[in-house]
């Protein structure tokens, strides 16, 4: 697989996410008031991306391997392939990022 060239948030979210760790690095990724909508729910600013990204990372262990990235307006579309621990593993699921500032702003994650 060719390795893809990520802005620097998005290639620090990948490899962060999958971390028991990874939720400080996670954050950091994020401006202040971002939205992350995962599963139907929404969260919005640092405290609650921090506790969805530790949430996720205790629940299951899973590896995420970003395969095809996109522009989109104010942003980029990454598809990564998702394996682990979860009922319906592996699946390819579309990572929908806005960007500004060198910030993620929103992250919508679809089928």
């Amino acid at each position: 697989m060719t390795a893809l060239t990520l802005p620097e948030p998005l290639a620090t979210y990948f490899t962060a996410a999958p971390s028991l760790d990874g939720a400080e690095a996670i954050v950091r990724c994020f401006s202040p008031q971002a939205l992350v909508k995962d599963e139907g729910r929404s969260h919005v600013g640092h405290d609650a991306i921090r506790a969805w990204q530790r949430q996720a990372s205790s629940q299951y262990r899973y590896t995420s391997e970003p395969f095809a990235v996109a522009p989109t307006d104010g942003g980029c579309l990454v598809t990564s392939r998702v394996t682990g621990n979860f009922p319906g593993s592996p699946v390819d699921l579309r990572y929908h990022f806005q960007l500004a500032g060198g910030l993620i702003t929103s992250l919508e994650i679809t089928l």
